[in-house]
């Protein structure tokens, strides 16, 4: 008994008002799900220019005015609804509505705007404002509930129609009537054989709750379902609204069985982890701790830099203020220099008689001899010793000053924005990323990834400290997506996470190889780079002398380049890019052998005797059942040339780069888009031997193998290493 009375008490601070902060009157459901008080709620919107709505009187309930007797009343006439009309009655007939002044009556009146305490923002109520909150029944019912049992059972319901002074105290109440009655007044009320007697009993109490929840907008209409989008209660007539269209709406019971199982489940899982509570309750206890210490310190060493700056600006004040005077004194010292000497000339009058005599000389070598010895050229041509003006010596602060009053605390770095042009998937994973310009500089960063469908076992992986805007991360399953984030850190700790990017991982280890310039290749239309991972194809004065010889001539154009690797065994995936604009180009697989026949004998590829988009071999000594010793994809003018087996149509825009796996076992070869890994098309190919990559140009066009990311991040070129069987067939023969 005890025990349930110390929760029920402890529970008080749930049936406080966020305005008032006393136990809830009358509370109304706001749209943000929060309960306050019918007239804090009307205090606040006055309080924000609103004109006073008018409201329903204050009931004498326990649930209102705790440990307080209802006052004797006087009998009154048979009660009706009209005079005992509740709360979300009052308000429907007009009560709690704003109309605008100055405005026009057909004009709608603005929306109101309610700054919900516990939220932190204005929530918008409505055209008719209060009007459109429902009654919070049950947390009226629980505040009864409660007031009864904190007074054990002190608050009394003195019946409303006995004549004062022997009022009576009430046992019963009437739901219909909306009223409290002693036995002798029920009795009265309530004749028996009358429609009276049917009402519902209920215990005794002034604060009476509708039998039904209706709508606030449409009169005598129930409440059958439940927006869960805008989280509200509504009728049929709300239901049908076009602000409701696409809404996810259960009926009321399902969303009351969801949130009775939901609160269910909660209140079990605290019961069941008491100890988590305790523990995080501990947590929480130790984080207010170093929150204050933290703050102080934090504030000792804000201090301690505005005393640095002050010492420096003194210091600086001092040294700034001896270089000015030093050069007052060197300034001063040469113009009393320059005023002596004039007035040295003013008092020797004597020169000035002994010129006016040297002027009568007529013998011009006497003259000049006496002249050369006589000097008054300082009288004629004056000049100020020192610059009077300290000009330059003014300080230009507009920077320091700028400096100064952005002074801030030190922010942490924003999201990073990942780069998903130079992102990729291939032999490892590369993730590159920037930061917004407007963000605090970072001192490393923190990258995070995990298998898509491994989250929950296995969890975030981090590389920590990474010091540029680029990572590598290698030994990861094949044929599996990552998720990848980053985020950055400096003085103030880690900021916020980057937007998460999924990468696949290629369905076969990767092959690395070069393009094989052994097998004699065109000078004058096909060029491979230095690196042999380039070849670019440059029709010229051969196509022009082939064209003039035969109507039909690009076959003579074709030319063939192919890797110097030779696979015979497992499964390997390698990717290139096409250049967009190249006229055809294919890529594949073929038979070394054949690839060699065809490179001694080029005409063969006129003939339809393989076809390579085609997948079938024609000949007629052959097997039809025989795979083909060639699979290759034509791309050109931007855009797949798709065999017409394949589901997707006949072509497909061309990637930034394309994928290759060939499963030598199986004698399957699949093209894939290799930026998102979506397969293209499948097909046989003859794996009886040897078999190589194999690239075809016709016409001018421009191909680039893709390389490792280990190779990309190298810090030199490393020696080239071929994993798979080289070819050791003597091609010049």
């Amino acid at each position: 008994m005890m025990d349930a009375l110390s929760n029920v008490k402890s529970m008080e601070c749930e049936l406080h008002c966020p305005v008032c902060k006393e136990i809830v009157k009358q509370p109304v459901v706001l749209p943000c799900q929060h309960s306050v008080c019918l007239m804090c709620a009307s205090e606040v919107l006055v309080q924000n220019g609103y004109p006073p709505p008018e409201l329903p009187p204050e009931p004498n309930s326990p649930a209102s005015t705790p440990n307080t007797r209802s006052p004797r009343q006087a009998r009154r006439p048979m009660p009706s609804k009209a005079d005992h009309r509740p709360i979300d009655r009052v308000l429907r007939s007009g009560f709690g509505t704003y109309p605008s002044p100055g405005r026009r009556r057909k004009e709608p009146p603005p929306a109101l705007l309610f700054p919900c305490p516990p939220c932190g923002r204005e929530v918008e109520l409505g055209e008719k404002g209060l009007t459109d909150c429902l009654r919070n029944l049950t947390l009226e019912r629980i505040v009864e509930r409660y007031r009864h049992t904190v007074s054990l059972g002190s608050v009394a319901v003195m019946c409303q129609f006995c004549k004062p002074p022997q009022s009576l105290e009430a046992t019963k109440g009437c739901a219909d009537c909306q009223a409290s009655f002693c036995n002798e007044c029920f009795k009265l009320y309530h004749p028996w054989g009358t429609p009276r007697a049917q009402h519902e009993h209920v215990q005794p109490t002034l604060n009476f709750r509708p039998k039904v929840l209706s709508c606030p907008e449409h009169d005598q209409e129930r409440l059958h379902f439940y927006c869960r989008t805008c989280q509200r209660l509504l009728c049929p007539l709300c239901k049908l609204r076009r602000v409701h269209a696409g809404h996810k709406v259960a009926p009321v019971a399902q969303a009351y069985q969801t949130l009775k199982d939901k609160i269910t489940k909660e209140m079990n899982y605290i019961l069941s982890n008491q100890e988590t509570v305790l523990g995080q309750i501990s947590q929480l206890e130790s984080a207010t701790t170093q929150t204050e210490a933290n703050s102080v310190a934090a504030r000792e060493q804000l201090s301690q830099s505005v005393r640095d700056l002050t010492a420096l600006l003194a210091e600086r004040h001092a040294s700034l203020s001896q270089a000015l005077e030093g050069a007052r004194q060197r300034r001063g010292e040469a113009l009393a220099g320059q005023v002596a000497e004039r007035r040295s000339l003013l008092e020797h009058a004597g020169l000035m008689a002994f010129s006016q005599e040297l002027l009568k000389e007529t013998d011009p070598p006497c003259f000049v001899q006496a002249a050369l010895s006589t000097s008054i050229e300082g009288l004629q041509c004056f000049s100020l010793a020192a610059d009077p003006s300290f000009r330059h010596f003014q300080l230009d602060v507009s920077k320091e000053l700028k400096l100064l009053t952005n002074l801030q605390f030190i922010q942490a770095p924003l999201a990073p924005v990942i780069d998903t042009q130079k992102t990729l998937a291939y032999d490892q994973l590369f993730l590159c990323w920037r930061l917004p310009q407007e963000s605090a500089p970072a001192w490393h960063f923190s990258v995070e990834f995990r298998r898509r469908l491994a989250a929950a076992r296995w969890g975030w992986q981090r590389l920590e400290e990474v010091g540029g805007t680029s990572a590598v991360i290698d030994r990861l399953e094949m044929d599996s997506v990552y998720v990848l984030r980053v985020r950055g850190c400096n003085k103030a700790g880690f900021g916020e996470y980057s937007e998460e990017v999924y990468l696949h991982t290629p369905p076969a280890p990767v092959l690395n190889f070069y393009l094989d310039s052994r097998w004699g290749l065109h000078a004058d239309r096909l060029v491979v780079s230095k690196e042999q991972r380039c070849a670019r194809s440059v029709p010229g004065l051969s196509l022009m002398q082939a064209a003039d010889r035969a109507l039909t001539s690009c076959h003579l154009t074709a030319d063939l380049l192919v890797g110097d690797v030779a696979i015979t065994q497992g499964r390997h995936y390698w990717a290139c890019s096409v250049e967009p604009g190249s006229y055809l180009v294919k890529v594949g697989v073929g038979l070394e052998a054949k690839l060699q026949e065809w490179f001694h004998l080029p005409q063969d590829m006129a003939s339809p005797r393989y076809d390579p988009d085609s997948g079938h071999d024609s000949g007629a000594e052959d097997s039809l059942e025989s795979p083909p010793p060639f699979s290759f994809l034509t791309m050109g003018m931007g855009k797949i040339f798709l065999p017409a087996s394949s589901p997707t149509g006949l072509t497909y825009p061309l990637p930034p780069r394309l994928g290759v796996c060939l499963d030598f076992e199986k004698g399957r070869v699949t093209f894939y888009d290799a930026h998102s890994l979506r397969p293209l098309w499948e097909g046989p190919v003859d794996c009886s031997g040897p078999v190589c990559p194999a690239f075809f140009f016709i016409g001018g066009g421009a191909l680039q193998l893709q390389e490792l990311v280990a190779y990309r991040m190298a810090d030199q070129t490393p020696v080239r290493r071929v994993t798979i069987q080289s070819r050791v067939t003597n091609l010049n023969n």
